[in-house]
């Protein structure tokens, strides 16, 4: 039996975090003042992979998932990761400058019944439908695209040190690429209601600053405040430690983050419009 004074936290712990979500509903996503992200699309694939259950990483429905996948991604195809894993990976072709690289993670936290809308299907669905974008807009001159879908973001249970158990694929990738990569943007949470993403200080201040500044051009400006919190370990980490721009899209302050109401109900398709359409537009200007 848990003490008084245990019961008494674990209240006040569920009361702050119905107000958390009261405040994500409360405080609106804007909607774009462009068209050319398909946010309706990337919301139907979060659900497809949710579809799924938990997929935490090595699973039988994480290799599902993956082979669900690979065929959105242009010239899609897995590469190996350490373990037993496999990322997910696709290319779009340019003029043989260093590529802009798009990541999210496909697996799901190791905890029984997490299905990770969030976290991070949700970026999962917005990074295809970035490559789809971005390859009907593409013109010779331009940069090339790569495209990751990690497997291994999420830590095995029992870790003592995230960046040495989790971030496998991301670790695997930059090991294998990392001199041919320019830029890293990774989308992580990004599909929750009354999103707000602020610079992690992990985060390229430069290239951060041109993504505030396309978000602004498509209409979304309030969604990335001109504020910062403190560093996030996550799949952009591997590249900015190797020196290279990367900057991580993540709304930490998600009440769902690690428990079981990660569900479609937490997930906006306003909010991955807002996502999607800021980063389209920073890619579109990048690649050029």
């Amino acid at each position: 039996m848990r003490s008084p004074r245990v019961l008494i936290a674990s209240l006040l712990f569920a009361v702050l975090g119905v107000a958390g979500l009261w405040l994500a509903h409360a405080r609106a996503t804007p909607a774009p003042t462009v068209h050319r992200f398909d946010a309706p699309a990337a919301y139907a694939l979060a659900r497809a992979q949710v579809a799924l259950g938990p997929r935490p990483a090595g699973s039988a429905a994480s290799r599902r998932a993956a082979a669900m996948l690979v065929g959105d991604l242009p010239n899609g195809h897995f590469e190996p990761v350490p373990g037993g894993l496999r990322n997910v990976v696709g290319s779009l072709p340019g003029n043989g400058q260093q590529a802009i690289l798009l990541i999210a993670h496909y697996d799901t936290t190791d905890v029984p019944g997490y299905v990770g809308a969030n976290n991070s299907a949700a970026a999962v669905g917005a990074v295809i439908e970035l490559a789809r974008a971005l390859k009907a807009d593409q013109r010779p001159t331009d940069r090339p695209i790569r495209l990751l879908l990690s497997d291994g973001e999420e830590a095995p249970p029992g870790f003592t040190d995230f960046v040495s158990s989790g971030l496998r694929g991301s670790r695997a990738y930059a090991a294998a690429h990392g001199t041919a990569i320019g830029d890293v943007i990774v989308l992580d949470f990004i599909g929750n209601r009354g999103l707000r993403l602020p610079r992690e200080s992990g985060s390229d201040q430069g290239l951060w600053m041109q993504l505030r500044a396309a978000a602004a051009k498509v209409g979304e400006a309030s969604v990335f405040p001109d504020t910062e919190r403190s560093e996030i370990l996550d799949d952009h980490t591997p590249f900015a430690r190797r020196g290279i721009p990367a900057i991580d899209l993540i709304d930490f302050n998600y009440p769902c983050w690690q428990k079981r109401c990660d569900t479609m109900r937490q997930v906006s398709e306003r909010s991955i419009d807002a996502a999607g359409e800021s980063v389209l537009e920073l890619v579109r200007e990048l690649r050029r």
